[in-house]
């Protein structure tokens, strides 16, 4: 399975801003493999609290409550999960051997050095691929994955309806212990 965090709008149409698939394109540009002028990026993740953590982790040291899992404009985050894409159009960066037939240290993929991440993701969608799978810098037994939104998106299956994201979520809690988060 896979999991996102995103703001939803329990009305809007699953490609639609506020929807499970909707791609932030415009909006791209400062995430590890965002490259808006080639394709549309979608972070997920195996576990939801990776996915919960990976945004979390800019809370660090500060205090989150519950109206900071809302936006302004009303819409509240949500985890959905996804049924996982076939392994065949996923490259696993978090394999040796996928490293290694790639030229590529670990140092030069679980970085926070963008120009060296955006290069790396814009080299794999040259070859073609639907997504890429790495190790989270925030836990590396937290595997997480980038879809290349054009070539993924329409084919992730939607696994029931999004979890809206309350304080009391004991993913929350754990993503928020995990990266220094107190949660009040």
């Amino acid at each position: 399975m896979l999991y996102r965090l995103f703001p939803w709008d329990p009305t809007a149409e699953a490609e639609l801003i506020g929807g499970p698939r909707f791609n932030p394109r415009a909006q791209q540009g400062s995430g590890p493999h965002d490259n808006p002028a080639l394709y549309g990026a979608i972070y997920v993740s195996r576990l939801p609290i990776s996915a919960i953590a990976e945004w979390l982790a800019r809370f660090r040291g500060q205090t989150v409550e519950s109206s900071d899992l809302v936006r302004v404009d009303g819409r509240r985050l949500a985890v959905v999960e996804f049924a996982d894409l076939a392994p065949d159009e996923t490259v696993e960066l978090d394999e040796p051997r996928e490293l290694a037939a790639r030229g590529l240290r670990p140092s030069g993929v679980a970085t926070l050095q963008r120009t060296l991440t955006q290069r790396l993701a814009a080299d794999l969608y040259a070859e073609q691929l639907s997504a890429f799978a790495w190790w989270s810098t925030l836990e590396a037994s937290w595997s997480n994955m980038t879809l290349f939104a054009e070539r993924s998106l329409s084919r992730l299956t939607i696994k029931g309806a999004p979890r809206p994201l309350t304080i009391d979520d004991p993913d929350l809690r754990e993503a928020a212990n995990a990266v220094g988060v107190r949660i009040v």
